[in-house]
């Protein structure tokens, strides 16, 4: 039990320091390259965040822990919007951007529900068993490789003329393959931990990768995102989370079920639905949140805002969620 309550303290700490330069990392490449923040948040550190997430599955895919694979996507998923956007905008309001409101939230959408669509055989097809198939997980890779040809085409932004200090280029890639490194070290701890308290409790695969796996793999973006809050960089903050969702279902479980095809539990589907109403919940908050005056430190700047009564709001969610899993489980 000490053990384990160790392994837990060790994760998180290297969570944080892993996310610390990540983040700087990344703003200074950014800085470096003339790259927006949030081309970086739904690139580099988007898939930086989703290495847990990417390990955890390929091993659970290659053990045939279905339920556990799914699980933790899914879970993660709902936890990056809910939990992690909720945290940070609860820290500090996060400005989105329009082209975000209107481009990268609805992809992330599309993919919830192509996800729904694809893992839904027995309700599409009348099949006996729904599976994700070698197939479904190609055309989860087709449609990756589209988010990433459109994420790297992003317009690159302008010099304004005014010097801000940074590192020097080569340091700022260590800094984020370090951070990444640490991250998932970090990660994977946690996990180790949390889940010497949940075998105990005799809990389904599926329990465990919606809550625990899904948490703890999830802890790179609750750090990378509150850190970025904190040093009001929200669109890494934004960025990550939106990205990392992306990633999690065309990349890491169209590799999943490209390695081998997924046998989908139908009970699933409610935690599936969740991810599509947070997701449209996530839409509908940016707009709520419009900025029609000058506020803090956006006094230039047009757009969306998640406020801190709406992060509390989207936490209380998780709340009840997790919640329900527990009566569930």
């Amino acid at each position: 039990m000490l053990i384990a309550i160790g392994l837990i303290i060790a994760g998180f700490i290297l969570v944080i320091k892993g996310a610390e330069w990540l983040v700087d990392g990344s703003a200074n490449l950014a800085r470096h390259l003339y790259i927006s923040e949030l081309t970086i948040g739904l690139s580099v550190v988007a898939f930086g965040t989703s290495l847990p997430e990417l390990v955890v599955n390929i091993f659970s895919t290659l053990d045939g822990a279905n339920d556990l694979a799914i699980g933790n996507i899914i879970g993660s998923n709902i936890s990056n919007i809910l939990l992690i956007l909720g945290t940070a905008a609860t820290i500090t309001p996060l400005y989105v951007q329009t082209s975000t409101v209107w481009k990268e939230l609805p992809l992330s959408l599309l993919a919830a529900l192509v996800l729904f669509v694809m893992a839904n055989d027995h309700l599409i097809d009348s099949a006996p068993v729904a599976t994700l198939s070698k197939a479904d997980g190609l055309s989860f890779l087709g449609f990756f490789l589209i988010f990433l040809w459109y994420t790297f085409g992003m317009k690159k932004v302008e010099e304004d003329g005014h010097t801000q200090e940074s590192y020097n280029p080569f340091i700022s890639v260590g800094h984020i393959i370090a951070g990444i490194l640490i991250l998932v070290v970090g990660g994977k701890l946690t996990v180790y931990g949390a889940e010497a308290f949940t075998v105990q409790l005799g809990v389904s695969e599926a329990l465990i990768g919606l809550t625990v796996l899904a948490i703890g793999t999830s802890l790179p973006e609750l750090a990378t995102s509150v850190t970025a809050a904190v040093k009001q960089k929200a669109d890494i903050a934004v960025g990550n989370i939106i990205g990392s969702n992306i990633f999690n279902i065309f990349w890491i479980l169209g590799l999943s079920a490209t390695i081998r095809p997924l046998t989908f539990e139908p009970a699933l589907n409610v935690d599936l639905l969740v991810v599509v109403g947070a997701t449209i919940l996530l839409f509908l908050v940016v707009h709520t949140g419009k900025i029609h005056s000058r506020l803090l430190f956006w006094r230039q700047k047009e757009g969306h805002i998640i406020q801190r009564s709406e992060g509390i709001f989207m936490l209380s969610l998780y709340a009840i969620y997790l919640v329900y899993l527990g009566w569930r489980g």
